[in-house]
């Protein structure tokens, strides 16, 4: 009865956990988990110019191992983030778009992240 319990509570509990975060969140702990350089949309074109960086692969897309949590989601899109980067010989890369997709019945999502990756000096 106890052991039915807490597996009803604990069920309850992350059904209860936030299934996406806001793109300002997405941003400031992105570059925080990657050991890749982040460059902001809004740093871009002044990147581009500059002549600094070049484009090694443009509409990369990764799905993230379910996490526990939005958080590990991202840690776990960084992780697969940074190894694409070093697979492209590159150091920096540009979150293009992301998304939490439902992918079964009792809403677990799964993250999916789209980025360029990039080689600057």
């Amino acid at each position: 009865m106890e052991r039915n319990r807490l597996l009803i509570g604990t069920l309850l509990l992350l059904s209860s956990c936030a299934t996406s975060m806001t793109p300002m969140k997405v941003n400031n702990n992105l570059p925080e988990l990657t050991q890749s350089k982040f460059i902001s949309q809004t740093d871009l074109e002044e990147i581009e110019s500059s002549n600094k960086c070049k484009y090694l692969v443009k509409g990369r897309s990764y799905t993230a191992p379910i996490g526990l949590t939005t958080k590990s989601d991202l840690k776990n899109a960084a992780k697969g983030i940074d190894e694409w980067v070093e697979l492209d010989s590159g150091n920096s890369y540009v979150l293009r778009n992301y998304k939490w997709v439902t992918v079964d019945h009792i809403g677990t999502t799964q993250l999916h992240v789209e980025f360029d990756t990039m080689h600057c000096e």
